[in-house]
């Protein structure tokens, strides 16, 4: 069957994660967004409709990890499609309707259509033309996914998500009973190819299951309490405590306390301090010491800042939401409910403050700008550092980031 994945025009309540990556580029549970789609709809070809500052990372990145056929921002042909969004989690195999259908959320909102119209492309959807709308005249049938409509949203769903994905796995055996280290529940941890296990690591998998990718390590003394979720070569320091509900991407080094929480991939983590029910970006380095705060003293509900708007969640749970290519200095203290964007640099003595909009360096000294010119020489270095080359794809998507980032974090502008 042919899947078409497509972004609407919602990815902005996203960001900052979104500014660098399609949504459905977005991990939660075991896997990303399109990870699931594809495997769940069993799909034999796919078409990703992104916005075109993306196309060149879909190409490089992405496609190369379904499996399939894949094309970019190409129209429908005249074969059945189903249009997925890229949004939308799924958690079990897909069932497709027997005729053309649509499953449309409140606000008209597509969440999904099974279809035959050729010539349909991307930019009918960006721009909700006639021929897009058209699609709420077919028979509506029911939703068969989730629709996250906020970043904390996927942190909310992530501890459920690493079960749900436990169940799909392939590929993966149970780790031996009979090694230097201590595990509660063996048949409920799921290892990959050439995991290794330091002395007196403790993996707790009685209360949800514990997945390591292939050529994951794990740190002495170290203790994981599933469910919870290591990326493939990624790193678990000696000391380090993965609280449940944790997702880690790929080659990430992480040390301290981590709760609740997504790490996307070659981020470090490496030293003391606790990070609770948050969402860091790739390429993001917390300085040793960095911890966030996830629980207002008023045990009251936690909004998120962007630009003026203060926008509610509904938790009472939230830590903080860090764009990709963010630092932070030694000992940085993060507020409940922090937002900071791109390509920041946050080095304050003081408690950060919630907002740090992208490209910005926030010192004692104040709020700077982050020249672009900069951080692009700054992120070849950190790149560099894991045998990874600069890509016109990567400065691409750094221009995007730049230009795109004020029109959505500007005051007023309100993450619906």
């Amino acid at each position: 069957m042919h899947v078409v994945i497509f972004e609407g025009n919602h990815w902005t309540t996203f960001a900052p994660l979104a500014l660098s990556r399609p949504v459905f580029c977005l991990l939660c549970g075991t896997s990303t967004l399109v990870e699931k789609a594809v495997k769940h709809t069993q799909a034999t070809r796919v078409t990703l409709w992104v916005r075109p500052a993306f196309e060149a990372y879909c190409r490089a990145v992405v496609a190369p990890l379904l499996g399939v056929p894949v094309s970019i921002n190409t129209p429908l042909d005249d074969e059945p499609a189903l249009l997925l969004s890229g949004r939308a989690m799924h958690m079990a195999r897909y069932e497709f309707p027997p005729a053309p259908a649509v499953v449309v959320d409140e606000e008209d909102v597509i969440r999904s259509a099974f279809v035959r119209a050729a010539g349909l492309g991307p930019a009918d959807v960006m721009q909700r033309s006639s021929r897009w709308t058209d699609l709420l005249a077919l028979p509506r049938c029911m939703q068969q996914t989730r629709l996250p409509r906020h970043i904390w949203d996927l942190i909310g769903w992530n501890e459920e998500a690493i079960v749900t994905d436990s169940i799909h796995l392939t590929g993966y055996v149970h780790p031996s009973s009979d090694g230097p280290y201590h595990l509660i529940d063996p048949s409920n941890i799921w290892i990959s190819n050439d995991v290794k296990f330091a002395p007196g690591c403790v993996l707790d998998a009685s209360r949800g299951p514990i997945v390591l990718g292939a050529g994951a390590s794990i740190g002495a003394n170290s203790v994981l309490i599933g469910p919870c979720s290591i990326g493939a070569y990624s790193t678990i320091l000696p000391l380090a405590f993965i609280r449940s509900g944790t997702s880690i991407g790929p080659v990430c080094r992480i040390g301290g306390e981590i709760g609740n929480s997504l790490v996307l991939g070659y981020a470090n983590k490496q030293h003391d301090g606790y990070v609770g029910d948050s969402y860091i970006g790739e390429w993001v380095n917390l300085g040793a010491g960095t911890t966030t705060s996830n629980l207002k003293n008023t045990y009251g509900e936690i909004a998120i800042p962007m630009g003026g708007t203060e926008t509610p969640t509904g938790r009472r749970l939230l830590g903080s939401i860090l764009g990709d290519h963010t630092r932070t200095g030694i000992g940085t203290r993060l507020n409940t409910g922090t937002y900071a964007g791109y390509c920041t640099m946050i080095a304050a003595s003081a408690i950060a403050p919630r907002y740090v909009p992208s490209f910005s360096w926030l010192t004692d000294d104040g709020l700077k700008p982050y020249r672009p010119e900069k951080a692009a020489e700054v992120m070849r270095l950190a790149l560099a550092r894991r045998n990874r080359d600069w890509s016109d794809a990567e400065q691409n998507i750094l221009d995007y980031a730049h230009v795109t980032a004020p029109t959505i974090e500007k005051p007023g502008h309100a993450q619906r």
